[in-house]
């Protein structure tokens, strides 16, 4: 059997109505060529239709890589079921596929990554669907949302809420995938997938399963083909049985704006000086702040935005190594990259193939996590995942609501409010003019962080702000710490929509995070795993 075709053939075996699974993460590992040629394809034939696809993680970006927005075509798209999309700024024209949800032009879902992952699972082994408690409260609760983006997807649901030994659960039924779209660096003659060049295995092998299982085809987008028996069986990530064609483009993109950088790919390690550390700005006091909350040999899960600055702090006050960083595409230590490259590292100690890193994600195996918030609601709830009057600017959920349904630590970190002039001066916070739009308000536009179901699980969770921070807890949000120069009337109390409560006790921020030089950040040990007091969730 012929195995190595081009773009066009390879577009011509999907059939009109056909399901189709992408393995992507924005430009990260995006088979891009492969999706130009279906779009070009339907524009030439008409075919294929009405497919629906299915994308754990977004497939292209909004910077070069279009991903998604090859197909994004009435008639060729039916429904498209995605964990995120491609997004970027609110001053950009919004993508095609966006364009397509707001619209109402096919019905859209966000089903949280990690869960879209299980779904692939249970279809593989031929099982009726996921029954999980993540989303519970949710937009992805049926009793919210139930993961609909617009009103054609909420007239079809795709999860109900289901009676389970006496407990309730979300259950997704599987889908079932007759193509897969995969990619890798290297294929060989028979098919065999090795990734060298790759920033992450993503989740190609459980996409290439749960449609060959059933009786359907994989398609894998690779830089080279080899010689049949050159590549080392431990390299082969995707083997050649799951691999139905191949085709080639060797100008595929790394990831965003990076044709190839080999420490993304684990092939070289920088040296530590090679990484820049954050300018001294208001941001940076606020990932200092976040960082003041680790504790020393922990696992700790990093998200988007201002978060993703913390593993710089420790850097920068010579705690490098003292905490191991896991993100959802897959990559365990190292240091995190930022900006286009967010969702890669360099020094890495592993990567694990993104469904795997879910399951960790899921059953709180790891000790912290760090994540950014949009709005905070007067339950404490967190909106990352929606913002109707600009959609595109956020990206959908992601594995957000995968990571926090059951994490034992959450710091939640952003501006207090959006619009807001600032100066910082002399160990202290100025605030010279009040943004226009306020952060904390009495209902979250989406719940992508159910406040509510943290209390009843017990999850320890901060706020980190600017201007202060607070804690979530029983009887509401809290504030505990306020910032050097910062009135409590007028900038924190008048600025959000609902009365916070304000700790008897209440402290000041460190006046050494408002300063340029080094904080003397020191973190406390992790105690030694025990299985006294195991957090079950």
């Amino acid at each position: 059997m012929k195995k190595h075709l081009t773009p066009t053939e390879a577009a011509a075996l999907i059939p009109d109505g056909a399901v189709v699974t992408v393995s992507s993460s924005s430009g990260l590992g995006c088979p891009d060529f492969m999706l130009k040629a279906i779009g070009e394809r339907f524009d030439a034939t008409g075919h294929p239709r009405d497919i629906t696809t299915l994308h754990p993680i977004a497939a292209g970006d909004m910077s070069g890589i279009k991903g998604v927005d090859h197909i994004a075509k009435k008639g060729l798209l039916k429904r498209i079921i995605g964990g995120s999309y491609p997004s970027g700024p609110s001053s950009s024209e919004p993508p095609l596929i966006w364009q397509m949800i707001t619209n109402n032009e096919i019905p859209a879902y966000n089903i949280p990554s990690g869960i879209l992952f299980d779904i692939h699972r249970e279809a593989a082994a031929k099982r009726p669907g996921v029954l999980t408690k993540i989303g519970i409260d949710t937009f992805v609760d049926p009793e919210r949302q139930g993961c609909a983006m617009n009103g054609l997807a909420s007239e079809h649901p795709v999860v109900k809420r289901v009676r389970f030994e006496g407990d309730d659960w979300l259950f997704f039924p599987s889908i079932v995938p007759e193509v897969a779209i995969i990619r890798a660096t290297t294929a060989d003659e028979r098919g065999n997938l090795t990734y060298e060049h790759e920033g992450a295995y993503l989740g190609g092998l459980d996409q290439a399963l749960a449609a060959r299982n059933n009786g359907g085809i994989v398609i894998a987008q690779v830089k080279r083909i080899t010689k049949e028996g050159s590549l080392k069986p431990h390299d082969v990530r995707v083997p050649g049985m799951l691999v139905d064609y191949v085709i080639v483009d060797p100008e595929q993109k790394q990831t965003t704006q990076t044709q190839y950088d080999p420490a993304i790919s684990g092939e070289i390690f920088r040296p530590l000086d090679s990484f820049s550390v954050p300018e001294f700005n208001v941001q940076k006091v606020i990932a200092r702040r976040v960082a003041q909350e680790l504790q020393a040999g922990s696992c700790v899960n990093l998200g988007f935005g201002i978060s993703a600055n913390v593993p710089r702090i420790l850097l920068e006050e010579g705690l490098h190594g003292a905490v191991t960083w896991v993100i959802e595409q897959g990559a365990v230590g190292g240091v995190p990259l930022l900006d286009f490259a967010f969702g890669c590292a360099s020094n890495t100690d592993a990567y694990m193939p993104s469904p795997y890193q879910f399951t960790y994600f899921q059953g709180a195996g790891f000790d912290a996590s760090l994540l950014s918030f949009l709005e905070i609601g007067k339950d404490g709830s967190v909106n990352v995942s929606k913002l109707s009057f600009r959609p595109h600017v956020t990206a959908g959920a992601g594995g957000f609501v995968d990571i926090t349904a059951r994490a034992r630590k959450i710091v939640f970190s952003g501006m207090f409010n959006a619009g807001a002039k600032l100066s910082i001066a002399y160990g202290a916070l100025l605030i010279e003019k009040e943004g226009k739009l306020k952060k904390l308000v009495n209902e979250v536009e989406h719940v992508t962080f159910s406040g509510r179901r943290a209390i009843e699980q017990g999850q320890d969770i901060t706020y980190v702000t600017e201007r202060c921070v607070m804690k979530l807890t029983p009887d509401g949000v809290v504030l505990t710490e306020i910032a050097p120069g910062v009135d409590l009337q007028a900038h924190i109390l008048d600025q959000s929509e609902f009365p916070l409560i304000v700790a008897p006790g209440l402290k000041v921020m460190d006046a050494a995070l408002f300063r340029e030089t080094n904080i003397g950040l020191s973190l406390p040990e992790k105690k030694a795993r025990t299985l006294e007091g195991s957090f079950h969730g």
